[in-house]
């Protein structure tokens, strides 16, 4: 248990879990501790749980096991009017996850975000813009090239344009023949 206290001493809880007793500390602090390993979504969840959890105790929401639908629902409307599509619907991720492992380790009986919907958010895909034959060599010949920054930016920009490559798969991209590719790869 000592290194549960040091832990949370560590990391800020909100007073809703603490209200909920320590098997609700413990099973919020497995979440962020065990549960998430990209270290970019954990701050991204941390951001999001914290300023719910804050939201809930400024409306005057006693403890975790309190929330209902109506809450979630409240909150993430409010944040519709604030944030983009996109980072609403990652914020009502993080809570739905909080609350899923705050149901299976016991903590709570049902998950209140489950039956919240975000808002629409629509990716739109299309044709991916192919720079004029023109337009290519006006920006090659832009670079320059008495810098060995700049004669490496315009070899990779160079590769790109004439072999339709991203940048991840001019980087991978191996100097030979295919037939000397193919010995490479064995």
């Amino acid at each position: 248990m000592n290194d549960l206290v040091r832990i949370a001493s560590a990391f800020p809880l909100p007073t809703l879990i603490v209200t909920a007793g320590d098997q609700a500390t413990r099973r919020f602090l497995e979440f962020f501790a065990a549960n998430i390993r990209n270290p970019h979504t954990r701050r991204a969840y941390s951001r999001a749980v914290a300023d719910f959890m804050a939201w809930c105790s400024a409306y005057g929401v006693p403890s975790v096991a309190a929330v209902q639908p109506l809450h979630v629902a409240t909150w993430i409307e409010m944040q519709t009017r604030e944030l983009s599509a996109a980072t609403v619907k990652q914020r009502l991720a993080a809570i739905r996850h909080l609350f899923d492992w705050l149901v299976t380790g016991q903590v709570i009986p049902v998950n209140p975000a489950a039956s919240v919907r975000g808002p629409a958010h629509v990716t739109r895909t299309g044709k991916t813009p192919v720079l004029e034959p023109a337009e290519a060599r006006a920006l090659i010949d832009s670079i320059d090239i008495t810098t060995p920054v700049g004669l490496r930016d315009r070899a990779l920009i160079g590769l790109m344009v004439y072999s339709f490559a991203r940048i991840g798969a001019a980087l991978g991209m191996k100097v030979g023949s295919p037939h000397d590719l193919s010995k490479t790869a064995r």
